[in-house]
This record gives structure tokens, sequence and C-alpha cells, in this order.
């Protein structure tokens, strides 16, 4: 029970954690693409050095059969990077997160055409309102305008990229866990260092001391360390209860845009929101928790 109490605790800290990085994100001069890079070379680091303190070894010979889905997992998930920051350019925080919360339906959707999977009633219940809470997400009212459509693509994109990254962790069997993200971090950097230095180059020289603080941040806290906390805790969760838990990220991310940054939401688009939410934890439950029946 301890060891429960403890992890559901972890749980909450790295989702609360999670859910503030768009507030840093925002006030980093950098390229969305260079600080995707900085963010998985750093968690890389210190996930590495972890792990060596924590003594768990990697499994070479389920690495080698992996190696393929692991680069390609790591690759989309620092381009996913790159598209939510891009978002949060664009529109504001609370409506990007939303967005980007689209990622579980996309996977309900997926999951039959590549695993065989059946749809349930439930599960197309939940596609379809899901989809109706992003359309009014990236609605109507007096935040439609080019940049905040850019910022609603650009939010879509990254959703697509993350479960892209969700899927194909399905394939990969041999490697698990937290080694798996620090093989997929790896990954990330050695696709996105030469992406950055094609494009928009290296600007760390005219960082000043506010955008190392926002940077080192994102880096150190909201990835090396809370991605650390988040392993270490969901060993220890029922897959009910983490699902549950990890959807305190997008309220906190919510609650902040709206209080802290002071980003306005209209009506359509706080129903949109609680419609995604809503309707993707409710496919994750089983259907007597919904209704709160007991057997």
């Amino acid at each position: 029970m301890k060891k429960v109490a403890s992890a559901r605790i972890m749980m909450i800290i790295s989702m609360t954690v999670f859910g503030t990085i768009g507030i840093f994100v925002r006030n980093i001069p950098l390229s969305s693409s260079e600080i995707a890079l900085y963010r998985a070379s750093i968690a890389s680091l210190l996930i590495g050095i972890y792990l060596l303190a924590t003594k768990q070894k990697l499994d070479i010979k389920g690495l080698k059969k992996e190696l393929i889905l692991l680069f390609f997992s790591g690759m989309a998930m620092g381009f996913n990077w790159i598209f939510l920051f891009e978002a949060y350019n664009y529109t504001t925080v609370s409506v990007a997160t939303l967005s980007y919360y689209f990622a579980p339906v996309i996977v309900i959707v997926m999951s039959p055409l590549l695993f065989r999977e059946k749809m349930v009633v439930k599960g197309f219940i939940c596609f379809i309102f899901s989809a109706i809470g992003v359309v009014l997400v990236t609605g109507v009212g007096s935040l439609s305008d080019g940049n905040h459509t850019k910022g609603i693509f650009f939010g879509l994109c990254a959703a697509a990229l993350y479960a892209t990254v969700i899927l194909l962790n399905k394939f990969i069997k041999g490697v698990s866990g937290i080694h798996r993200t620090f093989l997929q971090f790896i990954s990330a950097v050695a696709v996105l260092l030469p992406y950055v230095l094609m494009t928009d180059g290296i600007a760390l020289s005219g960082l000043k001391g506010l955008g190392w603080a926002n940077l080192l941040t994102v880096c150190i806290v909201h990835t090396g360390i809370t991605y650390c906390l988040y392993f270490s805790s969901v060993k220890e969760l029922s897959g009910e209860k983490a699902a549950i838990l990890s959807y305190i990220d997008p309220l906190v991310a919510v609650i902040l845009s709206v209080t802290v940054l002071e980003e306005s939401m209209t009506v359509p688009q706080i129903v949109g929101g609680i419609m995604i939410l809503g309707f993707t934890l409710a496919n994750e439950l089983p259907v007597e928790r919904i209704f709160m029946r007991k057997k």
C-alpha cells in the first residue's frame, strides 16, 4: 500500500510538472527545433546517470531486434516536441494542449487497422464525441484567426506524431519502460542535431539569464527528473489509475493558461476541451466504472 501511495504522489507531481511546460517554453527565445534538441540531449544524459545509479542494465539482445523501431519512434518523439512548441507560439497554451490530447483518439482509430483490434461501440462513441470536441476547440469564436488556426494545426500534428510513438511502442517487445524512453531520446538527438544545423542553427550565444533558466528547467526538471518520477510511479500503478492521473497534465495547462498567462477561452472551446478529455478518458475506463456499477 505504501508503494502504491508513493507512486500515486510521484505520478501527481510528474503530471503537474508536465502541465506547466508551456509557460516555460514560451520564455525561451530559441527555435522549437533547438529547444527539442537540448531537451532530448540533457534528458538522455540525466536518465543515463539515473540508470547507472540504479544499476538498471540494458538488454543488449532485445535491443538489437528493436533498433529500427526505437530509431523511428525517437524521431517521431523529437518532431512531436517541435510541433507542440510551435503550437504554443501560435495559439494559447490551453488550446495547444487540448489539440495535443487528441493523440489517444488517433490511437483508438488506428489500433483496429494495425493490430486487428475490434472497435467496440464505446470506442466508436468516444471517438465521435472527441472529434466533435476538437472541432469546437479549433472553433469558432474570438480566437479564430490565422495564427490560431496554424497553432491548432501544429498541435494536431504533434498529436499525430505522439500517437505514432504510442503505436510504434506496441511493436517494441524487447525493451520497455525507462530504457525505451532513454533510447528514444538518444535517437531523437541523432535526428534533431543535423536537422537543427541545417535549418535554424545553434543560437545559444544569444540566450540571456531568464532564457537559460527556462531552458534548463524544461530540460532538467520537465524532462530528465520528471520522466524518472513518471516511470518510477507508473510501474506501481494499475493502467486505470495511471490513465486517470495523466489527465492532471492538460487540466494544469488549461488552468495556468487562463489564470497566469490570462489567455482567453470561448465557451465552445471550454465545452470542446471537456469533450476531448472526458470521452478520451472514458474510453480508457471499464464500462462498469463509467456508470459506477459494482459487481
